[in-house]
Parts: C-alpha cells; structure tokens; sequence
C-alpha cells in the first residue's frame, strides 16, 4: 500500500477509536463533563496529562523549531519541562485540595469576589483561544499533506471530530481518550526516531545516536551538522545567537505560563485526593520525558537529512517527498541564478515570510486554478525573490511530519507519523475547548449571572459554547498568527502573566487580597498582549525592549503582576477571615486539622 493508503487507514482507525470511547464514556452530570466524576486512575490520568500537555507544538512543532534553530530552540524543551515540574510540585496539589472544577473557581473564591472570576473568566478565554490556534494550525498541516485536502478543510474536519468527543462526553471523554491518544502519538514519534537513529548512527536510541557517529564515515553527528550549517551560512548548529537576557526571559515565560495554563491545571481535579494528584503528575512526567528527551534527537536527524538532501541538488533529481510538500505550500523553491539547482543558505526566500501579516499564498496558478510551473517543473510563486542568495522556503512546521519520507522510511512508519500528529493537535484542542466551555457555562453564567441555572441547563449551556468555541478555533486554524510552537509561546506568556502570580499568592500568600489579584492579573496581561501585537503584527521592524522577544516578554508581564497584586494588597485591608482559614487549609497538611487526605477542604 501507498502512503496516502496506510495514511487512511491508521488515521481512520484511530478517529473510530476515539469516537468510540466518547460513546461508551459520554457525561450524564456536570461533574463528568467538568472533571470526569473525580475518580480517574492516577496512570490513566497522567497518561491524558501528558497527551493533553503534549499538543501539536511539543510533535510537530518543537522538534522543528529547534532543527532551524539549534541550541536556541532549547528554550522551549527546558521551558516546558521545568514548567511541568513547577506545576507538579507547587500548584498541583493544592488545587486539587481546593476541590472545585476551574481556575477561574479558584481565583473567585480564593479572592471573594466575582469581579475576580470575571477577569480570570477572561483571561482563560484569551490564553485558551491564543493556544487553540496553534492546535488548529497543526490539524491543518497534516490533513493538508497526508489527505491530500486542503488546508481549510483539513481543519473543518479536525472540528467535527474535537466537538463530537468534547461536546458528547466532556471531560470523561475527553480523558480516555486522551489516554488513546497518548499511545498514538507517543508510538508515532519514537517509531521513526528510532528508525533513523540506527540508519544514521547504528544506535536505536536515539538520545545516544545524536551524540553518536555516522556510520559510513566515523564523523560525529553533531560535528558533521556543524559544518554543513556554518558551510552555508547558518552559523554553528550547536551555538545560541539569541541574547542570554531573552534565553532567561522565554525559558522563565514557558516555565510560568506552563504552571498557569488552566487546561493543564484542571487534569488535577479529575483524581480522587491530593495525594493522588501528585502521583498523576509523577507519571505525566514521565510519560512526558519520553517524547521530550527524543525531541532534540529528531531535530537533528531531520536537519541533518535535509541539508544532505537538498544542498546544491538539482531540482529535476530531488525524491518525491519535495513536490508532495511542495503541493501543499509548505515548502517552496525558486531558482534565482538560472541554474536549476537549490542553494539554501541564511536569510528569507521569499519577500514575505510565514508569520508577516503581508504574507500571502505564494504559489501561482492558472485561470483554471492549476499551479503554473517554471522552467525545471518547480511551482512558480507570486512573491518576488529578494536579494539573498537562499532560494528555499521552508515552513518548520513540517519537520517532523517530513523527516519520514526525507529518510526513505515504510509508508506504513509514514502515515503513522500523521495519525500521532492528529492525535497530539487534537487531545489538546479537546482539552482547551473543554476550558472555554467550563469557564463560559459554570464561572460566568452559573457563578455570576443565573446562579438558579439547573445542572441540566448549565451541561447544555456548557455544550453550546464548547460548538462556539470550535467555530472560533476554526477559524484561527485558518488563519493562524504564526507557526504552531511560535502562537503556544505567546498563549504562556500571557498566562504567566495572567494567572501564575494570582494562584502562587492565592497558595502561598494569606495577605493577597481581591483587589491587588484583580489590579495584578489586568495590567500583567494587558502590557503583555499589548507588547506582543506591538512587536509581532504592528511594527515588527522595531527593536525590542532590551532585546526580548514577544516570546520571552510575558516574564517581565509576571513580575509586573506580581509587584503590582503585592504593592495593591498592601494599601487595602486584608481577606476576610473565612478565606485566612481557607488558604491555611489549602496549604497545610490535613493532619494539622485533624483530617484524612480526602475530598476537598471545607469552604
């Protein structure tokens, strides 16, 4: 069988699962489709966990990002993996304590008062939107190469599949079926890995077959990939050109905004205790660690494989995999010097890149709506070159989705890659919209505006804006602000600026009061939206502050939360007693009040 075949069948193979365990595990109350009933397995839980954590930026995305950018892409590996830590450690627990369905839940109670809700209400909606978009992109992707569809309709078909699994069973569903999706995606991203790592270094593990020697030559991987990289003017693959200011600042951002995402946070309140929730964390680690520590390892067999693939190759004798990834736009040559052959090297192909609000559908066609070829066969574009001598276009998105077919791997390895990239994209959009639905249903109409809302009238409600919320990231998938890893980075900066210092002084912090959260989470949000749109789609010519990117900026966004929550808590007077009482039972052990480590705490 071809790809395109093996492709159908493991991808609907894998959607019949899903949608079957959504039928067997649908929600009959708002506790299953908030948090699942409350009585997931540890395993099971850090299983979904970790599907749900590891989305279309962790597959398709990282891999890629740090394949193009070498030791610089490392802040999103060590900035999502110290955030889980974080996470696991500091929040987790205490949350699960606390033993209601949301963050928003949290805030609004931890801070008495609706006010509160409304703006963690908010700020959920906006972090959880910023990062659908990314999953949506990712759908998107693999429809559009591995299904030969398009891009638009890959992704209308990725909604249909996400709102009948959230929509029917919530969050039960959505959790075993994530734990389905996890075997997916984890099988689908070590298969490939270690069949390259043992073509190129005769090591199936690939951690140890980067630091590894080719076979035919003896050379060190990392050294080879060196040279190619500083022979075409990329610069040592292994050396950071990013200040180490902005290192520090996207690493902190990752690792806050991870410890703040409300969709990673609710996973805790579907086990039964808070000893449980600990455990669930230790396996989603671990579960994590899998993929992640494979991650640098595939960049770099994907980076290495296409630089001796494409460089100074003529066009007429590349494999076939260029002109399928050429058809989908994803990637694109044009000859600048007449000579037929691919030069790649620093700098943009094209006058507009990927990301730029002027970019545009690049590739010309016929009235017809046929592509129009040159000369050599190549898809001809309607962005002019610009001066540079870099004739390729290549999205870094399909890195990993292509690193299978630029090693010449089975078809049936390659249409598994797309099956893992589907599974990855869509357990984490489930979850996000999941998040939109709770926050619009229970925190702000059952909370604020209906609180006589019958639970059958808020499970429907909590369904209707989980089919809006679809729509909407619909249309982000469409059109998406950026890469996938790029528009995730933004959606955890805003929540390390938003929702991180609010729950840590919630925690940790008896003095915090309702108006210093409520004064933090605004201005620490605001200025961090506002850098972002300033920097990356209203003038991305300027310099930024001190030389961060909008990537890194939701740290300084934090520290500001955190100052201003403090400095407001400190001129206003204190919590109510009653919410004294609540932190101390949130934080301290149960056996301080004479309790078993169970259920929730009394408020």
């Amino acid at each position: 069988m071809d790809v395109r075949i093996w492709t159908y069948v493991l991808v609907g193979l894998t959607f019949a699962i899903y949608i079957g365990i959504a039928i067997w595990s649908r929600a009959g109350s708002t506790k299953d489709f908030y948090v699942a009933g409350g009585g997931v397995p540890s395993v099971a839980n850090g299983m979904a966990t970790a599907a749900d954590w590891m989305s279309a930026a962790s597959f398709i995305s990282m891999a890629g990002i740090i394949s193009f950018a070498g030791r610089d892409g490392s802040v999103y590996l060590m900035g999502w993996t110290g955030g889980y830590v974080l996470l696991a450690l500091m929040l987790a627990p205490y949350l699960r304590r606390f033993g209601k369905f949301t963050v928003p839940d949290f805030i609004g109670d931890r801070y008495y008062s609706n006010l509160a809700r409304f703006v963690a209400v908010m700020c959920a909606i906006f972090v959880s939107f910023t990062y659908v978009a990314g999953q949506m992109r990712g759908v998107g992707v693999v429809f559009s190469r591995f299904l030969e569809v398009d891009v638009n309709l890959g992704v209308v078909i990725g909604m249909v599949i996400v709102l009948f699994y959230a929509v029917l069973g919530g969050m039960k569903g959505i959790t075993y079926t994530q734990v389905a999706q996890y075997c997916v995606l984890i099988f689908a991203f070590m298969v490939p890995a270690i069949f390259i790592s043992f073509q190129i270094a005769g090591n199936p593990i690939p951690q140890l077959g980067m630091g590894g020697e080719f076979q035919d030559s003896g050379v060190s991987v990392l050294d080879k990939l060196d040279g190619l990289s500083e022979e075409l003017g990329f610069g040592a693959y292994t050396e950071g050109r990013k200040s180490t200011l902005d290192v520090f600042c996207i690493t902190a951002a990752l690792m806050c905004g991870t410890a703040g995402l409300p969709h990673v946070i609710v996973r805790f309140y579907t086990v039964k205790k808070a000893s449980a929730a600990r455990t669930s964390a230790l396996w989603a680690l671990l579960f994590i660690a899998i993929l992640y520590t494979t991650a640098p390892a595939v960049a770099v067999f994907a980076r290495t494989n296409l630089l001796r693939t494409v460089t100074d190759t003529a066009y007429s004798e590349l494999p076939a995999w260029f002109a399928n990834w050429e058809d989908t736009g994803l990637i694109a040559w044009v000859d600048k010097n007449g000579d037929g052959a691919i030069q790649y090297s620093a700098g943009p192909a094209l006058e507009t890149q990927e990301g730029d609000p002027k970019f545009k559908p690049y590739f010309r066609s016929d009235e017809a709506g046929e592509p129009l070829r040159g000369e050599h066969g190549e898809r001809l574009l309607d962005n002019p070159p610009t001066d540079n001598a870099n004739e390729l276009y290549i999205d870094r998105d399909i890195m990993v989705l292509a690193n299978p077919e630029i090693a010449q791997l089975p078809a049936w390895v390659i249409g598994l890659v797309a099956a893992g990239g589907l599974a990855a994209a869509l357990s984490t959009a489930a979850g996000l919209l999941l998040v939109i639905s709770t926050s619009v249903a229970h925190d702000l109409v059952k909370k604020t505006m209906a609180p006589d809302l019958s639970e059958k009238g808020e499970l429907v409600l909590a369904r209707c804006a989980a089919g809006v919320a679809v729509v909407i990231a619909g249309y982000f998938g469409v059109k998406p602000p950026g890469f996938v890893a790029q528009v995730v980075a933004f959606a955890f900066g805003l929540a390390a600026s938003s929702f991180f210092p609010a729950i840590i002084l919630g925690i940790f912090s008896k003095r915090t009061t309702m108006a210093g959260a409520v004064s933090g989470m605004i201005v620490g949000i605001v200025f961090t939206g506002s850098y972002i749109i300033y920097y990356k789609f209203v003038n991305q010519d300027a310099e930024p502050w001190f030389g961060i990117s909008p990537e890194g900026i939701g740290t300084f966004g934090m520290v500001i939360n955190f100052v201003v929550a403090v400095l407001v808590s400190r001129a206003t007077p204190p919590p109510p007693p009653e919410v004294v009482d609540l932190v101390d039972r949130v934080r301290l052990p149960r056996a301080a009040f004479g309790e078993e480590d169970s259920g929730p705490v009394a408020h």
